[in-house]
């Protein structure tokens, strides 16, 4: 489920959204009244929704939008008369006043948009560092020196280890390191 943070100028009314969405099996992380605690509130999370008014307190929606972490998106609940401006800015927009059923139907097209981005950012392969590159090398030397290994069986063996620990290369390449230099 998607994080949410409810950006409202009002706390009552944000009271009032949140007990809808947990009623509704959504989970609210945060109720900010400026756009400050909206941010700092993202910056602990790593994705999520935020619901906000036009205006808060110290900013707009825009400025929020701009401030906000990359994995967040932005729903902005506006009169008719606001919600033209905010047309093409990568921003879903709810008509005010609000139906319960647009707010819970909207959050849920966009929570199932998150949970695809997290899918396949966690299908795509960990790229490795430097450090971890030069690990592993050292590692596959050590083991050919070491065990008469060609380069090809070093690798194996570390990928074997690796994944019969359930670690990564470059930890097992740490620790194969460790073992031999005990």
């Amino acid at each position: 489920m998607a994080n949410i943070i409810l950006a409202l100028p009002k706390l009552e009314d944000a009271k009032v959204i949140k007990n809808i969405l947990l009623r509704s099996g959504f989970r609210v992380n945060a109720l900010c009244t400026t756009g400050a605690q909206a941010i700092s509130q993202a910056d602990s999370l790593h994705d999520g929704i935020v619901v906000s008014s036009y205006k808060l307190s110290d900013m707009i929606y825009s400025e929020l939008k701009e401030c906000l972490p990359s994995g967040f998106e932005m729903l902005l609940m506006a009169s008719a008369k606001y919600l033209d401006e905010c047309l093409g800015n990568d921003i879903v927009c709810l008509q005010m006043p609000l139906k319960t059923n647009d707010l819970i139907n909207t959050l849920n097209m966009m929570s199932e948009g998150i949970e695809r981005r997290r899918r396949r950012q966690k299908n795509q392969p960990r790229v490795r560092n430097e450090k971890e590159d030069a690990l592993i090398k050292l590692a596959k030397e050590t083991l050919m020196a070491r065990n008469n290994m060609t380069e090809q069986e070093a690798h194996k063996y570390l990928q074997k280890c690796s994944m019969d620990s359930g670690t990564n290369m470059a930890e097992t390449a740490e620790m194969v390191l460790v073992c031999m230099n005990e």
